[in-house]
């Protein structure tokens, strides 16, 4: 399997990374896990017991390919590290209860440091084929939002005696933060309770990403302080309008009576619980469905009222991808109730989540069509059998994709609005005030987020008013 291959490259560098590409994704993963890995640590004087036999290393790689190979527990490891061999890695004589106890201990880490070691050497070879049309002004667009991991089996014997609805079933919830251009997770966390709100890991998630990068956020996220952190972070974001929110109108960009707004609101019409920030608000109606959208891009001609519906449909992308590590990969047949074990086997499913999204992406660049005609679950299920067959899987469905249904048109929904004339939108005064000091109900008020002139254009972008000074 020539992963990521394009004849049609000229950048030599690219060539060069393609020359070095491996033949099968089990080649490709024991490349990444080996490269970068520490050594095993060494046993203090003051450790009992005996020297471990099975080391680090090949026990994650036993995972991952466990995953890959769609074995569904513990056990499986256990053969496969020291019955059937992996790669090139001894057979190692141990019990399944070793297995286990190590699987227990966690693994401080690692595969976690794989995950972020495949994502970043994706990230170039992905390079090519990202989509850079999507809000080409923002230095990248991410999707954030979280996902309740399924109910945990009820064969495994430490549940037996716990009550159906006991939340104890729930092994927590992964919060994640997803590549839209490149359909990759960039960030992934997980949360032991499955109540916790996922906000209040919100900013550590994004705190990494590059500044001007745009934030695709449902009404889980909605939250006055967290929107006036993003501007204040020189992030730009979009999200839907909550019902009930009150707002007061500072300017009107475009009006058509009660179904068609474009304009710049503040959030917040109540003493106690004022947004810092002005945001751009965008309503509109569409049959029966009406719709409201808020966003701190504040030109209307940078961000245009069918680019914020087309945009926030993109963030759909994170649902099919959680979609696909919980049923796909599998994820809802948790090996275990132990947290530890739980996080490995999420590491795991993150990896091959990753690779496989990068053949989707590839396939769909050398094919000439969009990321989303290119059947993710056609690619999941066959692409690791055809490299096991010896096949290229890339050259094979690029080729005979659309005869076997790989490739077909997507059936997403694309989203239909008003046309709004330009020309008729009316321009924001230059002295319009942009910033006033906020409220955070049941909080304290932060002080403002900065005492420069707000009416200031950028003259790089054209906005209205940027936090990007």
């Amino acid at each position: 399997m020539k992963v990521w291959q394009n004849a049609e490259m000229n950048d030599k560098q690219t060539k060069e990374s393609s020359a070095r590409l491996v033949n099968d994704i089990e080649a490709f993963l024991q490349e990444v896990m080996q490269v970068g890995q520490e050594v095993e640590e060494p046993r203090s004087s003051e450790q009992v017991g005996r020297k471990r036999i099975l080391p680090s290393l090949d026990l994650w790689s036993g995972i991952v390919v466990a995953v890959l190979r769609g074995l569904t527990s513990q056990r499986a490891v256990w053969r496969l590290v020291g019955l059937e061999g992996l790669w090139d890695y001894p057979l190692y004589e141990v019990t399944d209860q070793a297995v286990y106890d190590r699987l227990a201990a966690g693994d401080k880490g690692g595969l976690k440091r794989v995950f972020e070691q495949v994502r970043d050497g994706l990230k170039e070879r992905l390079a090519p084929y990202a989509q850079k049309t999507i809000a080409p002004f923002a230095s990248g667009v991410y999707a954030i939002d979280g996902s309740t991991l399924d109910k945990v089996t009820r064969h495994l014997p430490r549940l037996r005696q716990i009550a159906n609805g006991d939340c104890r079933l729930l092994p927590g919830k992964l919060v994640g933060l997803f590549n839209i251009r490149l359909q990759q997770w960039q960030e992934v966390t997980h949360l032991a309770n499955p109540d916790q709100n996922d906000k209040v890991v919100a900013r550590d998630l994004v705190a990494e990403l590059p500044e001007g990068s745009l934030i695709l956020a449902d009404l889980g996220f909605f939250s006055f302080p967290w929107f006036d952190w993003l501007t204040d972070h020189k992030f730009w974001w979009l999200s839907r309008m909550r019902e009930k929110t009150t707002f007061a109108v500072i300017h009107t960009f475009y009006s058509d009576g009660a179904d068609l707004f474009d304009g710049i609101v503040w959030l917040g019409n109540y003493r106690a619980d004022k947004a810092a920030h002005a945001v751009r608000l965008v309503t509109f109606t569409v049959g029966k469905t009406h719709v409201r959208y808020i966003t701190n891009v504040l030109d209307p001609q940078l961000l245009t009222l069918h680019d914020i519906a087309v945009l926030y449909a993109r963030r759909w992308d994170i649902e099919l991808a959680f979609k696909m590590v919980k049923r796909h990969l599998q994820l809802h047949l948790l090996w275990s109730a132990k947290q530890e074990v739980i996080l490995q086997q999420v590491w795991a499913v993150l990896i091959l989540s990753q690779i496989l999204h990068a053949f989707q992406m590839e396939i769909a660049g050398l094919a000439a069509v969009d990321p989303f005609d290119v059947s993710l679950d056609l690619v999941t299920q066959y692409v690791p059998r055809l490299t096991r067959q010896g096949q290229d899987p890339v050259d094979l469905i690029v080729a005979k994709g659309k005869q076997f249904g790989f490739i077909r048109p997507s059936r997403r929904i694309r989203p239909q609005t008003p046309a709004v004339d330009s020309r008729r939108l009316a321009p924001l005064p230059p002295d319009t005030v942009l910033l006033r000091k906020p409220r955070y109900a049941q909080r304290r008020s932060p002080p403002m987020a900065t005492s420069e002139p707000l009416n200031k254009a950028s003259p790089n972008r054209g906005v209205i008013w940027s936090p990007y000074r």
